[in-house]
C-alpha cells in the first residue's frame, strides 16, 4: 500500500534576474525585482528549500517563508521587503 502524497520542490534555475522553482510538476519563476531579499543570497542558502505542507515554501536559512499563491500572483500580495 503507497504511503501518503508528498509535496516536492526543487530550484531548477537561478539567473541574474531570479530562480526558478518546480512545485508539484509546475515551474514558476521568483524575479529579484519581486522578491529581493533573495537577490544577495548565497547560491547553496536558495537551493535549501523546504515544502512544509502544500502550497507552503520555506528557506530555513533565509528565514523565508512563502505562499505559492504569492508567487503565482505577486500583485495580490502587494506587502514588499524594504531591504
Amino acid at each position: 500500500m503507497p504511503g501518503p502524497a508528498t509535496s516536492q520542490a526543487e530550484v531548477t534555475n537561478i539567473s541574474q534576474h531570479g530562480f526558478w522553482v518546480l512545485v508539484d510538476d509546475r515551474e514558476l519563476f521568483l524575479p529579484f525585482d519581486e522578491f529581493p531579499w533573495f537577490r544577495s543570497a548565497p547560491v547553496e542558502s536558495i537551493l535549501r528549500l523546504e515544502v512544509p505542507h502544500p502550497g507552503h515554501l520555506r528557506w530555513p536559512d533565509l528565514d523565508v517563508d512563502l505562499s505559492v499563491a504569492s508567487i503565482e500572483d505577486p500583485a495580490r500580495y502587494p506587502l514588499k521587503s524594504k531591504s
